[in-house]
């Protein structure tokens, strides 16, 4: 067994790399948030939501990969905190318009400063070029690789 971590990197086959790095950033991104209360399922929704207002839960659940049931417990928890707000009456067999309060706007840049709190190491020893690069690379390859009906598309 070696105690050089760059020794057991995985092949240099992109999709295990990004694989092995995504773990990494989820794990981290989690114990930031966590720290503060918070997870990534209630950081997809308010992020949605602010770049798309007015979802229904469908619609929302559809983005995030989970059921419209799972997400109306996510979004019940945004209302709690005062992070969402329904704009449509409530009622069976009625959609729900969500929008994005003060209070969420604040709340999403408390999570990009946790998101910072652990882009700033993991990029730490890239030039800011070489990052400007990956961001560009990881950017294109997502738009092309998502669907518009596939979960989390938007």
């Amino acid at each position: 067994m070696t105690s050089n971590p760059a020794e057991r990197l995985p092949p240099g086959r992109p999709a295990l790399l990004l694989l092995t790095l995504g773990r990494i950033v989820r794990e981290e991104v989690e114990r930031a948030l966590e720290a503060q209360g918070l997870s990534l399922r209630l950081l997809s929704a308010l992020g949605h939501l602010s770049r798309e207002p007015g979802l229904s839960y469908s619609a929302l659940g559809r983005r995030a990969g989970v059921t419209a049931q799972s997400m109306q417990a996510t979004v019940r928890q945004l209302e709690q905190a005062g992070a969402v707000r329904r704009v449509t009456p409530a009622g069976r067999g009625r959609t729900a318009e969500l929008r994005v309060t003060d209070t969420g706007r604040q709340l999403l840049r408390e999570l990009d400063h946790a998101l910072g709190s652990v882009e700033t190491p993991l990029l730490d020893g890239l030039t800011a070029e070489e990052q400007a690069s990956l961001g560009a690379l990881l950017h294109r390859l997502l738009a092309k690789n998502l669907r518009a009906d596939a979960p989390g598309s938007s």
